[in-house]
């Protein structure tokens, strides 16, 4: 059945989304075709690649940068080129600065038996990868693994999301642009589109999204065996053990908020906050939004919220805590919602009810609700009580109290005393744990996650390999002397 059949199955297929389907089907085998003639890429080619790659970028940062304003209202700039620009530049040069190392085979031990047999891994692409990306990030999580992928020395095509229709065109030209379809190819499409593509029977399979969305994603690519990444969110904690509600660490805490405000999987989600402290964590939060970005929702510095929908979902958390009278601070001077840029101030929910819908939902925007607790046990066994966060952050000043609270919860990654720069490094793997997601993608994680660790054993001389076929009366004597050996052992050391 093609990939055009089986998704007609599932939902009525209109004509603009049977070409989009169509075109999928048509890169998939095209791609498939072209890595069957090239299995293993060499060095020299995956560099170039990289190197391409890493020239698309440069060469489109303005485009890139009006196409992200364009899609979310307004975008500042100077975080369109840091982040979804210079970031995954500095991505693809790190990965180009080890891909040699990480390239030459990983020599395994063998054991005296095998003579002078030896063995080693040897890390080959898995072929034609799919890579679903979501609003937020829409270069960054594109072109990012793509780095990991093409040094992988795979084929690669890219869905981005339908919320961000400029950046997926952009997108779409940079990639035809600079690289051959049957290497990367983007095709763009809305949800039929997006069930055919996770149906496809890839060699790999990436998602960035909601956990609601990856169990469709993984079930749809469970019929193929389709191995899959799935990078999630959760409501991520920062945990301010007692003492550590500083001025500096509030900055942390809240200037993180305010990247995408708050349009971002790592983000604080909700601040465990010492009772005695809170005030002080609500006054310094005041002092540094007031020094820092005065007029935060009507500046170039805010972005907007992605959609009207999302616009509104973010508006009605934030009134079904106000009607339940729970004490609402918002960190501006006359800071009022936007419709048409769809900018908002960021608001500290103090104090909220664990069912209040801010408390159960990812919030994805710019409400930080402050959650008072007593000991920090308590603040842990919360954390451990709900799913595991893609992010921790823990801020101390004691390492022994720190590092106790890490040892006692589990998340995808952490930080201390800052968030979400586990994210950020090139050199390390990120992803998450049980709902916030499984795999990792950047750094040498990545170029493992998107390749096959494939063991190879060369014989050589003076082995016992024979052992292991019939007759087998030598097989007998070599386990009676290993055994000797071992119960010769247990009696020499009983404890």
């Amino acid at each position: 059945m093609s990939i055009l059949e089986a998704a007609a199955t599932t939902f009525a297929i209109d004509e603009e989304d049977g070409a989009a389907i169509a075109a999928l089907a048509e890169a998939f085998e095209r791609q498939r075709a072209a890595f069957a003639t090239e299995r293993m890429p060499t060095l020299a080619a995956r560099r170039e690649r990289l190197e391409a790659l890493v020239g698309m970028m440069l060469a489109n940062r303005q485009r890139i940068s009006a196409a992200i304003s364009d899609d979310f209202g307004a975008h500042p700039v100077p975080a369109s080129d840091l982040i979804e620009v210079l970031g995954v530049v500095g991505r693809a040069q790190y990965v180009l600065a080890h891909l040699e190392e990480w390239t030459k085979p990983d020599p395994r031990e063998v054991g005296a038996a095998m003579g002078t047999a030896h063995a080693y891994v040897s890390h080959q692409p898995k072929g034609v990868i799919g890579n679903i990306v979501p609003w937020n990030f829409p270069f960054d999580l594109s072109v990012g693994p793509l780095t990991e992928m093409l040094a992988a020395g795979n084929r690669v095509i890219i869905k981005p999301s339908e919320f961000t229709p400029a950046c997926a065109s952009l997108l779409a030209e940079m990639i035809a642009a600079t690289f051959d379809p049957s290497l990367v190819h983007v095709v763009i499409g809305g949800r039929p589109l997006a069930e055919a593509f996770a149906a496809t029977p890839w060699d790999h399979l990436l998602y960035t999204g909601s956990p609601a969305i990856a169990r469709r994603v993984m079930a749809a690519a469970a019929a193929n065996l389709t191995p899959v990444t799935l990078e999630l969110g959760g409501k991520c904690p920062a945990v301010m053990t007692p003492g550590s509600v500083t001025a500096a660490n509030v900055e942390s805490v809240i200037g993180t908020k305010t990247v995408k405000n708050g349009q971002m999987c790592v983000s604080v989600d909700y601040a465990l906050v010492p009772r005695g402290e809170v005030e002080a964590f609500v006054g310094h939060a005041q002092d540094y939004m007031r020094r820092s970005v005065p007029d935060y929702a009507k500046s170039d510095d805010c972005t907007g919220i992605v959609s009207p929908r999302h616009l509104a979902r973010l508006v009605g958390l934030l009134e079904e805590a106000r009607e339940r009278q729970t004490r609402i601070v918002t960190l501006e001077d006359g800071g009022v919602v936007d419709p048409e840029t769809r900018r908002m101030p960021l608001s500290l929910i103090v104090d909220p009810a664990s069912d209040l819908r801010v408390m159960e939902e990812e919030i994805f925007g710019p409400l930080l609700p402050v959650v008072p607790y007593d000991n920090l046990a308590d603040a842990v066994a919360r954390i451990n009580a709900g799913e595991r966060p893609l992010g921790l952050y823990v801020f101390g000043d004691d390492a022994s109290v720190t590092d106790g609270v890490l040892a006692a919860t589990t998340s995808g990654g952490a930080a201390i005393n800052t968030c979400a720069m586990q994210s950020a490094l090139p050199s390390m793997g990120f992803g998450g744990s049980g709902m916030s997601g499984m795999g990792r993608h950047h750094g040498i994680e990545g170029f493992r996650e998107f390749s096959n660790p494939r063991g190879i054993f060369v014989r050589g001389q003076d082995d016992h390999i024979a052992a292991f076929y019939a007759p087998y009366a030598t097989a007998a004597a070599m386990v009676d002397a290993a055994l000797g050996g071992i119960e010769n052992l247990a009696v020499a050391n009983p404890g």
